[in-house]
């Protein structure tokens, strides 16, 4: 069942390239949402999941959802589980991933590419996602597909560290006397 999120925090943005998630399994594009506990969307999703498990698992459905919610195997989960993680704790969250890369777009529709920069971990974006139930020999859960992105707003960025700028270094051009005691160091 396709879910559109709005106005999102992303997460853990793999959507350019297919890789592995926590070195386990086939390499995917993903992405993980941020949203706060009293998002609209959270209804959406909540209906979208008891759908699904209505559709696969019938009159069982109610009793299936209540396992698979105490075992944490539904794509949406409680930011506090991950309240070590920035911008997770009194949030829910929903991962979503795909073998197939997702469509990728800017506010006017545009489509975009790493280089862009305009995607990262931190902003705020729609999404679409299509919320599905798995029964088969890797056991019951509700998963979510990821169909596509879509820039919405800047956000503070998530990262342990940041990248360094013009300011963190010195013009070494204008400097006539060069030190070499460090490149006989270096080698």
């Amino acid at each position: 069942m396709k879910v559109k999120l709005q106005n999102v925090r992303l997460a853990f943005p793999r959507l350019f390239k297919a890789e592995q998630v926590n070195g386990e399994g086939d390499p995917q594009f993903s992405a993980t949402f941020i949203l706060p506990k009293n998002h609209p969307n959270v209804k959406d999703i909540e209906s979208a999941i008891l759908q699904v498990a209505k559709e696969k698992w019938a009159d069982k459905a109610e009793v299936v959802l209540k396992k698979i919610n105490a075992e944490l195997k539904t794509c949406l989960k409680d930011g506090d589980l991950k309240a070590d993680l920035d911008g997770f704790a009194g949030n829910y969250f929903i991962n979503a991933s795909n073998k197939t890369r997702p469509y990728v777009i800017n506010r006017d529709k545009t489509q975009l590419n790493p280089d862009d920069g305009v995607i990262y971990a931190g902003c705020y974006v729609y999404a679409v996602i299509d919320i599905w139930a798995m029964d088969n020999k890797f056991g019951k859960r509700i998963c979510a597909s990821l169909s596509g992105v879509q820039f919405y707003k800047d956000g503070d960025t998530f990262t342990g560290g940041g990248i360094a700028s013009d300011d963190d270094f010195d013009d070494l051009s204008v400097d006539d006397s060069v030190d070499d005691s460090v490149d006989d160091l270096v080698g």
